[in-house]
């Protein structure tokens, strides 16, 4: 039986931050270049929205995969971001994971992503979405800098 309800749903979607420490023990950070709308042409994190039947870790696995081409990568629960305005699509939840790649992983844009590469994390570009702030939490939390 399928349910109704007479009361607006938020959105939500994955994103992860997947780091690979380069040469002088500088961290760096993989970003995509979104294919489409919002933000197009903008730098962001690889991300996207889950399928109804799917659990968010698959989703985020799977996101980064027809992203970056990037599999293999253990991901893990980072945390959740709400904050009003972020998504210009409507009220959108985030649950971001993190992990890390083995240094020159290649990457491949695929999907909705037009260009995927990776940045020193003291030289990100301007994000899109809060994308700035997400990278900021973890970069602290995992004590990255």
């Amino acid at each position: 039986m399928q349910y109704s309800y007479n009361y607006p749903r938020m959105l939500v979607t994955v994103d992860s931050l997947i780091f690979n420490k380069g040469v002088n023990d500088l961290y760096k950070l993989l970003l995509i270049k979104r294919g489409n709308p919002p933000f197009k042409g903008q730098y962001a994190l690889p991300g996207g929205f889950p399928e109804m039947d799917e659990l968010l870790a698959n989703a985020a696995k799977r996101e980064l995969m027809e992203e970056t081409g990037l599999t293999g990568i253990n991901l893990e629960p980072l945390s959740t971001f709400d904050a009003i305005g972020r998504d210009p699509r409507g009220r959108n939840i985030s649950v971001a994971f993190y992990g890390f790649a083995v240094h020159n992983s290649k990457v491949t844009a695929g999907d909705d992503a037009a260009e995927a590469q990776w940045f020193p994390l003291n030289a990100l570009p301007p994000l899109a979405f809060d994308h700035e702030q997400i990278i900021d939490f973890a970069v602290d939390k995992l004590g990255l800098k």
